[in-house]
């Protein structure tokens, strides 16, 4: 494929996620042939206290099921199973996993625990939606993250009468600032898009926006000689999405599938379209 028939070929993509998971992202904008600037907004670390998950992992016998939102319950799992002497491969033969999002299956296939149930689409609304099994007396495990996650799945499934344990496995938090090179890009109007996997992200990038320019900071996402046109907000899905039109005032494209692969192709529709919301 020649750089012309590129979709995102000449285009500056920034990239909002965590710093050690932002090469998958980067490899997929550069293969639609953009450059991508890293602006790195999570921080992965170990949640305040380690009691609650710990409890939860020495009773996983107990358990119908475990269900994994993200890729990062799935390593903050496995890690710390592991620390305890096992790990999600040796998991209790009755355990099942769910998994939200086709990266979250692949990790847990990667960590030799591959998951018994995927829904088809990438949220978690489709888990609850499509469970293959009536919730009612099933013992349910939840780890997540210990901030800004959303509780849904514990709530839909506790009134559908499942006994369901949320414990924090890890915690996001924000970077202490924006990489030079990223601040460059912004003053200089290269940036021709904003991409977000997550509401955390989205409110992490405000914040740090607001450290590095100031108040006036919101003019940075409106046109720039050189862009001649508002910065593109790009979401991966609905819950972030409404993070964008709440913190940054609008959202431009929404990825679908809600995965990296539906976040690059809802960038390029988005620039190609040239519609700001």
């Amino acid at each position: 494929m020649t750089g012309t028939t590129l979709p995102l070929a000449g285009r500056c993509i920034g990239v909002t996620r965590a710093e050690a998971q932002a090469g998958e992202a980067r490899q997929l904008f550069e293969q639609a042939g953009a450059a991508v600037v890293d602006l790195p907004a999570l921080v992965v670390t170990p949640p305040d206290d380690w009691g609650p998950l710990d409890d939860a992992l020495a009773d996983l016998e107990s358990f119908h099921w475990l269900l994994i939102s993200s890729s990062n319950g799935a390593e903050a799992l496995d890690a710390r199973l592991r620390r305890l002497g096992s790990g999600l491969a040796h998991r209790p033969h009755g355990l099942k996993i769910a998994a939200v999002g086709r990266k979250t299956a692949a990790r847990l296939a990667e960590l030799g625990a591959p998951a018994d149930f995927v829904p088809p689409d990438f949220v978690a609304d489709s888990l609850i939606e499509h469970f293959p099994s009536s919730a009612w007396g099933l013992r349910l495990l939840i780890p997540r993250v210990q901030s800004g996650g959303r509780s849904v799945l514990a709530d839909a499934f506790g009134e559908a009468g499942a006994r369901v344990v949320e414990v924090a496995a890890y915690e996001t938090r924000c970077p202490q600032g924006l990489p030079s090179g990223a601040v460059a890009a912004l003053e200089q109007g290269r940036l021709d898009a904003l991409t977000f996997s997550s509401a955390k992200t989205v409110r992490h990038t405000a914040q740090m926006l607001e450290a590095a320019f100031g108040s006036s900071w919101p003019a940075l996402l409106q046109s720039h000689p050189r862009r001649q046109r508002p910065l593109a907000i790009v979401s991966i899905g609905p819950q972030t999405s409404r993070a964008c039109q709440k913190l940054l005032g609008r959202v431009d494209g929404e990825a679908q599938p809600h995965d990296l692969a539906g976040l690059v192709a809802a960038c390029s529709a988005t620039l190609s379209s040239g519609r700001r919301d």
